[in-house]
């Protein structure tokens, strides 16, 4: 049998890596697109024809014309803001209903997740996790107590199910001393409702078999993730972390593919490091050069609005992450971030206590000292550039050397926030 192809993209760093835009931009490439994990903490911005979106739970390639796009098994969706979202995109044009399938193998996240998220956060005290406060942790926390609510629920014996687990979340929160705003809550409730209400009209299906079906019939697909790999919840900066697999493998549990049916994998990352919340960051600028990086790059949290921490690229990391998904190709986002800088720095190594390693370790939150190489600054505005032939001798160096370091090659480069801006190598 002729299968169609899986293809898999996904962040390297601790997010916001620019995921949104490159799924924009290869979707014409596929047949389907479909989101593997992850929920409305995500915040993936597309700019183009004069308009700005910010997505959270929908698929990237929901803009290109009247392709599949599909929420996997692997996200948790919260009815509300998904209705939102969507409402958003049909007001701009964006037919969805037909084209935006869901998983039965969702998770909800109620209204009371986000109470238990906040009164957990409250209770860590100063060792806060620096969650969006969206209840994500907390849904994906039902989900693997086997205490979860699926959107399959909404079908069949719903009010019964989604009253036993309020009532749980009620006696949690309860428990942990928490005040909170009973009033707001049943305001959120009732939107939330409204929400499930709205989901119930578009395509509620069995992702897993829909996607095989799809592959059977020589299709392809592009997998979209979520976060970053550093926020992985095996191999990223436990406890700072997010609460799903962001890695490949994620694709595999998130959507029911089988391992053997991947075959590119995308690996997305910035010419520098951010990170957005709490966690150790070994390359993070806290001087001037960190807050221009921030002002020219915009680096404000999609959906929080929250501050960027900014630094320079972190190469230890990122072979980590090359490894730990087994990343092909790689695409590098917000060059002209960078075109004004006369140094470049790139961390090629750790000092950790004492000791030089090119290894990710186990903990990176204490005794952590970056090794950095320094480069040449390019000093070009590259952001009008229409092919690779045109970047200066500065740029083609650190690309150079970024892929001797990195052992990967770098496909795509990205020298600007519109869809045109984006460079294929040869």
């Amino acid at each position: 049998m002729n299968y169609g192809k899986v293809d898999v993209l996904l962040g390297l760093q601790w997010g916001d890596e620019g995921k949104g835009k490159v799924v924009d931009v290869l979707t014409p490439k596929y047949d389907v697109v479909a989101r593997f994990q992850g929920g409305p903490n995500a915040g993936h911005t597309l700019e183009f024809e004069g308009e700005k979106y910010v997505l959270r739970s929908i698929p990237s390639g929901i803009f290109q014309g009247d392709k599949v796009n599909v929420i996997g098994n692997g996200v948790v969706l919260a009815p509300d803001l998904f209705m939102n979202e969507a409402k958003d995109l049909e007001k701009s044009g964006h037919d969805l209903k037909s084209r935006l399938h869901i998983s039965k193998k969702a998770h909800l996240i109620m209204p009371t997740h986000r109470v238990l998220d906040a009164a957990q956060e409250a209770a860590k005290g100063k060792n806060k996790v620096g969650t969006t406060g969206k209840g994500i942790g907390p849904t994906y926390t039902d989900k693997v107590s086997r205490m979860g609510l699926r959107v399959g629920d909404i079908l069949d014996g719903f009010d019964e199910k989604y009253a036993a687990r309020k009532e749980r979340h009620l006696q949690m929160i309860k428990n942990l001393g928490y005040e909170y705003d009973a009033k707001a809550l049943e305001e959120t409730e009732k939107v939330w409702m409204e929400g499930i209400a709205y989901m119930k009209e578009f395509p509620i299906v069995d992702s897993e078999h829909e996607i095989d079906k799809i592959l059977r019939s020589g299709k392809s697909i592009l997998c979209e993730g979520a976060q970053g790999t550093m926020l992985d919840v095996d191999f990223g900066s436990y406890p700072f972390v997010t609460s799903s697999n962001t890695i490949c493998a994620g694709a595999c549990t998130g959507l029911g593919i089988g391992p053997n049916k991947i075959g590119e994998v995308f690996g997305i990352m910035k010419a520098y490091c951010t990170r957005v919340g709490a966690g150790p960051f070994p390359t993070e600028l806290f001087d001037e050069t960190g807050a221009t990086i921030r002002a020219i790059g915009h680096e404000y949290g999609a959906v929080t609005g929250r501050e960027r921490r900014c630094g320079w690229i972190d190469l230890v990391a990122l072979r980590y992450s090359i490894m730990v998904n087994g990343v092909t190709q790689l695409i590098m986002m917000k060059s002209d971030v960078l075109d004004g800088f006369d140094t470049i720095k790139a961390c090629v190594a750790y000092n950790v206590n004492g000791v030089e390693t090119r290894d990710f370790p186990y903990d990176i939150e204490k005794g952590i000292e970056p090794i950095y190489k320094e480069l040449p600054g390019w000093k070009t505005d590259m952001t009008k550039f229409t092919s690779e032939e045109q970047f200066p001798e500065a740029f083609k160096n650190y690309i150079d050397f970024l892929e001797a370091e990195l052992e990967t090659p770098i496909r795509i480069i990205s020298i600007g926030p519109d869809r045109d801006q984006t460079i294929e190598r040869k």
